[in-house]
């Protein structure tokens, strides 16, 4: 007798892609910090992260396919994307002298971007709401939208 896979919700659904954003962020952040391959870093978190449990609190399992499509298109298409970024930056902030998390949600941010599988205002949304998970109190949320707009204009004009 076999087990049916249990049917997900949109809610759930819509978590775990939250989740595989979060994640994949994460995961870019990480391999720009410690050199590691994508392939590694993949492993680590489908492996380790998703739905692992810290400190008492467990970790909502992600989209395990969008988490992949984001991360490698972002390795894929840095080039492309750092440069789209780079023009939706003032002159004189280009995209190496951002921080370190900022540049890996606009390469994860931008990656999805180039897929037209999400609409670019909710690909704006989640990633506003994934720069308020990591920066609380500060105004990167609002330069985060900004940023991710003007890239969405120039990547995906016909959405607008």
């Amino acid at each position: 007798m076999t087990q049916a896979t249990p049917k997900l919700s949109g809610n759930q659904k819509r978590k775990m892609k939250s989740a595989a954003r979060l994640y994949a962020v994460q995961a870019l952040f990480q391999m720009e910090h410690s050199g590691q391959t994508v392939d590694r870093v993949r492993r680590e978190f489908l492996d380790h992260r998703f739905g692992a449990t810290y400190e008492g609190d467990e970790m909502v399992d992600g989209d395990i396919d969008l988490f992949a499509r984001v991360l490698d298109a972002a390795v894929n298409d840095q080039a492309p994307i750092d440069q789209a970024t780079d023009r939706a930056l003032v002159a004189k902030w280009p995209i190496a002298r951002i921080d370190p998390t900022l540049r890996a949600l606009f390469r994860a941010a931008g990656a999805e971007m180039r897929d037209e599988r999400t609409p670019p205002k909710v690909v704006i949304s989640e990633y506003v709401d994934v720069a308020r998970a990591f920066f609380p109190e500060g105004k990167e949320p609002k330069f985060v939208n900004a940023v991710l707009d003007h890239m969405a204009r120039e990547v995906r004009p016909e959405a607008f």
